[in-house]
């Protein structure tokens, strides 16, 4: 978008345009970072011009749009760069899922004061909005979590921006056996949270467990109804893993990548809730 910019960056090439990154027979695959109603006509494109992706979460504002890119891809790989999915300690989590029994409740939310005057998230247009920037943290953990698809109920609320985009949305989430109840907000300081609830037990995250960084070591709190273990994870770059995963894959080598099948179940829980709420 601005090659001075971009050339500060000290990069081996520098394209003065996107059309021109996409035209060079060099590229293999194009990490995706515009804001997020630009993720949908970019990644067709890019998939057009015979490269792999990995774009920024949410991969696309609706489920249906999702549809579009699974029918564009072809052999190329499309992933969703919702970066958390990679931290050990949300891998830990998943294989201590059979550990607690059938999951009935999850928690989840994701909520921070954010500077907004100016800023694109205010911007219907630009896919604006708590839901789309930080809810789909807590609404993709509840889905792996409870693992049973989408919901059958939904009842939602939100609190709205002059421009109408949402400042934060509670949703509770139902399925036969199971609620998750989540929240977003992008105007307030309530932090983060992830509390899963089974049968036999229960795992907690505490202390950012969507945006553990590089120097947080952190631990997954394992509940068996008798007493708690503290579980240690060191810290990890998990945006690093998330790169050298999805490079490895497209390589032909070993590696995990989220699915596009849990990508499009997202947005389709997400159109859910927006839905219930009414935007």
């Amino acid at each position: 978008r601005d090659p001075e910019r971009a050339q500060a960056l000290g990069p081996i090439t520098v394209h003065p345009t996107y059309d021109a990154l996409l035209a060079d027979p060099d590229v293999d695959a194009v990490y995706l970072s515009l804001s997020n109603e630009a993720h949908l006509p970019w990644t067709l494109a890019a998939v057009a011009a015979g490269k792999h992706v990995l774009c920024e979460k949410p991969l696309c504002l609706t489920a249906q749009e999702v549809d579009q890119i699974v029918a564009a891809q072809g052999d190329l790989l499309v992933v969703e760069a919702s970066w958390y999915r990679w931290h050990p300690r949300i891998r830990l989590a998943q294989q201590h899922l059979a550990q607690i029994g059938a999951v009935r409740h999850v928690s989840a939310g994701f909520a921070f004061a954010g500077t907004l005057d100016g800023n694109y998230r205010l911007d219907p247009d630009r896919g604006g909005g708590a839901l789309y920037d930080v809810g789909h943290y807590a609404v993709s953990a509840a889905l792996w979590a409870i693992n049973r698809g989408l919901p059958q109920d939904v009842a939602a609320q939100a609190r709205t921006s002059d421009s109408g985009v949402d400042l934060s949305t509670k949703a509770v989430l139902e399925w036969d056996g199971a609620t998750a109840e989540v929240h977003a907000g992008i105007d307030e300081g309530l932090g983060q949270w992830l509390v899963i609830t089974g049968e036999r037990g229960e795992l907690e995250l505490r202390d950012a467990p969507f945006t553990s960084w590089l120097d947080q070591p952190t631990e997954l709190m394992v509940s068996d109804g008798k007493g708690t273990t503290r579980v240690p994870v060191p810290p990890e770059n998990a945006y690093r893993v998330m790169v050298e995963e999805v490079s490895s894959v497209i390589r032909g080598g070993a590696g995990w990548v989220l699915p596009l099948a849990e990508s499009r179940l997202t947005a389709a829980a997400l159109d859910q809730i927006r839905a219930a709420a009414g935007n």
